[in-house]
């Protein structure tokens, strides 16, 4: 399974959270909850033991998983 993570180009690393890479294993899905943050491949050089699922991000408790878009208002 792939796993994608939001990336910092300015810093050149990913995004984390307790210090363990904030993860999702749909990119299209961390690209709608992130706008405009550059998303990446995670390479398997990182273990499981070092991500985030960000369902598990506090800033993400309110969300429902699934993940159901039109959950979501958007400006516009």
């Amino acid at each position: 399974m792939n796993r994608f993570g939001l990336y910092s180009p300015a810093l050149r690393e990913f995004f984390t959270y307790a210090g363990r890479v904030i993860v999702h294993d749909d990119r299209a899905e961390l690209e709608f909850l992130c706008p405009g943050t550059p998303v990446r491949e995670v390479p398997p050089s990182i273990p499981a033991s070092q991500t985030l699922p960000v369902r598990l991000h506090p800033d993400f408790a309110s969300v429902t998983w699934p993940l159901t878009r039109n959950q979501f208002r958007h400006a516009g």
